[in-house]
């Protein structure tokens, strides 16, 4: 693999992995399973960037690849991740520093999500990062209608959830 191309993915994924971190913790608790997720979301983006051919924004291609792989592997039964060399070349990324008292404000909202299913979570997700509705469908492989319609069924599932709670 070239080095432009290495250094092109690290580029990519050090602008990025904010969207990486957000669909782990949506899929996973403690800081364990959020570290062996964001790896192996890394390995498949790796493993498919030499097709990526940019129809898209690279974001919205890693959306699709992380949540892929966040679903499939929060579906298994039994994890057993294979992972692969990245070409025997060190590449380190800055980490982001996390703001936890941010993530004490979002632990109702995170607790309410955690009950919608699989592509439900997704699709809120995507919006709660101010994707357009073309973008959510584009990413999560269902029409633009689809994607609004559900969208408003979730709405009606979280004010179900949250109002009890007094939000």
């Amino acid at each position: 693999m070239s080095d432009n191309l290495e250094h092109s993915f690290v580029k990519q994924l050090q602008e990025n992995q904010n969207i990486i971190h957000k669909i782990c913790r949506l899929y996973t608790n403690g800081d364990d399973a959020h570290k062996d997720l964001f790896q192996e979301i890394t390995i498949q983006l790796w493993k498919a960037f030499p097709k990526f051919r940019g129809d898209s924004k690279f974001s919205t291609w890693a959306y699709r690849v992380a949540l892929n792989t966040a679903i499939t592997l929060y579906r298994k039964t039994k994890r057993s991740i294979n992972t692969i060399e990245f070409e025997g070349r060190h590449h380190f990324l800055n980490d982001v520093e996390y703001d936890y008292e941010e993530e004490e404000q979002l632990k109702l909202m995170y607790k309410a999500v955690y009950q919608l299913n699989d592509i439900e979570k997704a699709l809120i997700f995507m919006y709660l990062e101010d994707k357009d509705y073309q973008e959510i469908s584009e990413t999560l492989g269902i029409s633009e209608v689809n994607a609004r319609v559900k969208m408003n069924r979730i709405k009606g599932k979280l004010k179900k959830i949250l109002n009890p709670l007094g939000i």
